[in-house]
């Protein structure tokens, strides 16, 4: 058993490796009934794993919270693919996950910026009219 984690925005997820024959579940529902463009984001790591290895042979369970929808998909995603790198233990899958998409490996460091004082947004400030 093997417990890697990925982070996005707010989201946190975690996901647990096991031996199996490579059934993904997000929150304790298969990724296959996610929505077709979440469902592809989860299938990048898994299809491009499975170029470099052949078939996959362990099961995964990720457990996402906190955050909105697009971000957990996100945080899962980065938590699967570090998961297949340490438990395949290949530095080929590794390079092929850089070479791909950075961001499969790597976490998105950017956070919403705070509110200003006096002010309803992060950034620009309301115009004045003095007519």
């Amino acid at each position: 058993m093997l417990i890697t984690s990925g982070k996005r925005k707010r989201a946190i997820a975690r996901a647990v490796v096991d031996n199996g024959t490579g059934k993904v579940t997000i929150n304790g529902k298969d990724y296959k009934t996610l929505h077709i463009f979440d469902r592809l984001k989860i299938e990048e790591p898994l299809r491009i794993a499975e170029s470099i290895l052949g078939k996959l042979n362990f099961d995964v369970s990720v457990k996402a919270r906190s955050g909105g929808e697009k971000g957990q998909i996100e945080a899962s995603r980065i938590a699967l693919s570090k998961a297949i790198v340490e438990f395949s233990k290949s530095d080929e899958v590794e390079k092929a996950f850089l070479d791909y998409d950075r961001n499969l490996l790597v976490a998105d460091v950017r956070r919403k910026e705070t509110y200003k004082p006096g002010d309803s947004k992060a950034r620009s400030k309301r115009q004045k009219s003095y007519r």
